[in-house]
């Protein structure tokens, strides 16, 4: 029953809405809780049943007295229902608010069904999914088209179309497929709004011929006729038709502007997206009426059980910290100046315009997962070729990068407001610059899984920094001496283009059009020779291809194909030529890659390695930066390498000499290849994996156990279990190869003990990686893909 007249009426019963009325129930406050459904928490509620839910930022401490730690959607839900039982939450369901009118200490909410009642205070906690997006087409209404999944295994035998490419999609798809045929809809051409366990399982999925996925697709209508339901899409290949039995459409969800809006409260844009502006405390524009939850900015479970717990406090009138205030003063202790925490974080976003367009709360989160730096004058921020992988914004001072080693004299100066390290975190690539602090420099220093997220949500931050990526990279490696007013035609003709494994940039014979700065991934380049595609040679992140073509005004003369998960800049082909017909410089450094190009080519052809080069590509040559290989012609299997493993980690080996595939003699055991963008480090929850300077991968003592990064490597180096502690005799040794007990063993009854393990280069030891020390006859090297093209073509 939904009582008359309360002090405080709490709208959504979210996290957090649950955890203000929690609060108001504890402080034996007025209040009611307002939800439109027979349960709490729906969006929750709604989460495909046994889904596994973060308990994210680790560093924040939870302030509502409801529980929540990481755990199974159930166990969740059964936590918070007993909660408030025990509190005495006053709750009202199947109580959907229709209107808000009045002011601060009057009130009047209007209900479904003519129901009103009286408060002091609102606070909308209502989020986003009473707003879902809808298919956009006829039919898009019809019975067997749906909106949330609520438990996969009801459903057996059918044929499923997902529409959509997030995560909530991508969860769907690979649970549905299972026990149905599966089509997932994506209207682009990869999953770029999916986190990163979400993408490689996806792409596993696809790989695997578990589910089908149409790229590039979009759907017109859905329909049921005669030969039963159809859903008619179109594609890059015109209109078609599929017969389904249900389509699910997972396309996220809008603010509820009309009904937000309805009540006073003003949004800052007429982007659909946006969000209406509040106070440090939580307040909307209209006075007494709160706002909290994802609806506020930020959908963070944690988060919005604090702000559940604050926005009562400050109703109650009492001041309070949010709970990352402690954190972020930590932060700023390096600027003794600074003694109020707000003021800085606007004087930093006042400053830095990749921070303008983030919401208070993003703002927050962002500086808790940074550092703030205040280095000395001339002091290394980073050098050229470093692994380091950060991403530092400029707040004030200066910086200057070391743009040719050769000449230290020619630097770029970079002042407020100005950022770098935008390459390394795109590319994966090591260190393009050196880069060095000069007086009263402040540097915001951001983790590349926190700057990617980042990008991940907010479209501006993402749109800045291609910007300057873009041009920086084009003045890099084309025209380092040019303003940029002179590039600003080639810079206008750039677009990025996105290609799977195995694509083709451009093939043999097309006239030359365009020429690829390759931004992420690798290229391999290819003649046919005999009536065989002959691989020549290895081209990565950092380097262009395609120049040959332009310079020469013949056909191509070679097919290029991404070797992986590739990004290019292309640019146009008419607007490069006639940048190198005014500006010589430009033109006589693109002529010299072409005659080093060619002689690379003639060189290629006397000693061809195209079968063994496709081979190396296939075991992940082509995103690794360091791969363990092995001659069988000079190995005589005396397994001193993993010994030598296992003595340096612990009892642990971390490689399997014998496992892995074998071409000719090379033979390319189980261990890891430390790509240039690590697989095993994409989901990883308390960010234990990191890569060292030198580009070793490694996991830290923070790992939790959670297989994550087992699960998401490709390449199977990854073991989770507990450690002995016995090391190994070497009768035992020679008996089970070190099985028993020198590695890691599937945890049984400690499970908290589970932990992951890989190779990381012994990165602690000095004379390299002991397995290639421990090697008697020479057969075991660790290299990279330059260093491998090299050897081979070297010594073959």
């Amino acid at each position: 029953m939904v009582p008359g007249n309360v002090k405080i009426a709490i709208v959504g019963s979210g996290p957090a809405g649950l955890s203000a009325a929690a609060h108001a129930a504890e402080l034996g406050i007025s209040h009611v809780l307002l939800e439109a459904e027979s349960w709490l928490s729906n969006t929750i509620y709604r989460y495909q049943k046994g889904k596994h839910v973060m308990a994210e930022p680790d560093v924040l401490p939870l302030r509502s007295p409801l529980e929540f730690t990481a755990g199974k959607r159930e166990a969740i839900l059964g936590s918070w229902n007993e909660g408030t039982s025990k509190l005495g939450v006053t709750v009202a369901h199947r109580a959907r608010v229709s209107a808000i009118s009045g002011q601060k200490g009057a009130f009047t909410i209007s209900l479904d069904g003519g129901g009103t009642l009286l408060a002091e205070y609102v606070v909308l906690g209502i989020g986003l999914q009473g707003n879902l997006r809808k298919l956009g087409c006829p039919g898009e209404d019809l019975e067997w088209v749906q909106y949330q999944l609520d438990d996969p295994d009801e459903y057996k035998g059918e044929t499923i179309v997902i529409v959509g490419a997030g995560d909530a999609a991508i969860e769907n798809a690979i649970a549905l497929a299972e026990n149905n045929k599966v089509y997932i809809l994506n209207r682009r051409d990869e999953f770029d709004r999916a986190k990163p366990g979400n993408l490689s399982g996806i792409l596993k999925a696809i790989e695997d011929g578990k589910l089908t996925c149409l790229y590039n697709t979009k759907p017109l209508s859905a329909d049921t006729t005669a030969e039963g339901k159809r859903l008619r899409v179109a594609t890059n290949d015109g209109e078609t038709e599929l017969a389904v039995d249900r389509i699910i459409a997972r396309l996220g969800a809008t603010p509820p502007r009309a009904f937000v809006e309805s009540t006073g409260i003003t949004f800052p844009s007429k982007d659909p997206n946006s969000v209406p502006a509040v106070s440090p405390q939580y307040e909307s524009n209209v006075e007494g009426m709160y706002i909290i939850g994802a609806l506020a900015g930020f959908p963070l479970i944690k988060q919005a059980m604090n702000q559940g717990y604050e926005v009562i406090e400050f109703i109650e009138g009492r001041k309070v910290e949010p709970a990352d205030t402690p954190l972020l003063r930590e932060k700023f202790a390096v600027l003794p100046e600074i003694t109020d925490i707000d003021e800085a974080l606007a004087t930093m976003q006042r400053r830095v315009p990749i921070l303008k367009q983030l919401t208070p709360l993003q703002l927050r989160e962002f500086m808790i997962d940074s550092d703030i730096r205040a280095p000395a004058d001339g002091e290394i921020i980073f050098e050229l070729n470093d692994y380091t992988d950060t991403f530092f914004s400029v707040v004030s001072g200066t910086a200057e990068i070391e743009i040719d080693p050769g000449d230290p004299s020619k630097k770029i100066t970079l002042g407020k407001g100005d950022f770098f390290g935008e390459w390394s975190l795109i590319s994966g690539r090591r260190r393009s610059a050196t880069v060095r602090a000069k007086e009263q420099c402040v540097l915001i220093e951001t983790p590349r899984r926190s700057m990617n997220k980042l990008i991940a949500s907010v479209a501006a931050v993402k749109r800045i920094i291609d910007e300057v990526f873009l041009r920086r990279i084009i003045q890099g490696k084309i025209a380092p001496t040019l303003p940029p007013e002179e590039l600003a035609d080639l810079v206008g003709s750039a677009e990025v283009r996105h290609y799977r494994a195995g694509e083709v940039l451009f093939s043999e014979g097309d006239a030359g059009d365009a020429l690829h700065l390759i931004r992420k991934g690798s290229v391999t380049i290819a003649r046919e020779i005999g009536g065989k595609d002959v691989v020549l040679a290895y081209v990565p992140a950092g380097q262009y291809v395609g120049e040959m073509a332009l310079v020469s005004d013949l056909p191509r003369s070679a097919t290029a194909r991404a070797a992986v998960a590739t990004e290019t800049i292309r640019l146009d082909g008419t607007a490069f030529k006639s940048l190198m017909m005014r500006r010589t410089q430009v033109r006589d450094r693109v002529q010299e890659v072409y005659r080093m190009r060619v002689a690379q080519n003639v060189v290629a052809q006397s000693k061809p390695m195209g079968d063994v080069l496709e081979f190396m590509m296939s075991q992940g040559l082509g995103e690794a930066t360091d791969v363990l290989l092995i001659d069988e012609a000079l190995c005589v299997r005396c397994d001193q390498c993993e010994k030598a493993c296992s003595d340096t980690h612990g009892n642990v080996s971390r490689l399997k000499r014998e496992a892995g595939p074998t071409f000719n003699t090379l033979h390319v055991p189980t261990s890891c290849r430390h790509c240039e963008h690590p697989h095993c480090m994409k989901d990883c929850p308390p960010d234990a994996i990191k890569r060292a300077p030198n580009g070793e991968v490694h996991i830290t003592d923070a790992c939790i156990g959670c297989g994550n990064c087992e699960r998401n490597c490709p390449y199977g180096v990854i073991q989770m279990g507990i450690q002995s502690k016995t090391r190994p005799s070497l009768w035992r040794w020679m008996l089970f190869g070190g099985e028993e007990p020198g590695r890691y063993h599937p945890a049984k009854k400690d499970k908290s003990a589970k932990k992951a393990a890989k190779c990381d280069m012994c990165k602690d030891l000095d004379g390299g990686p002991a397995c290639v020390r421990a090697c008697p006859t020479g057969a075991a090297m660790r290299a990279s893909p330059e260093q491998f093209v090299r050897l081979y073509r070297g010594g073959h």
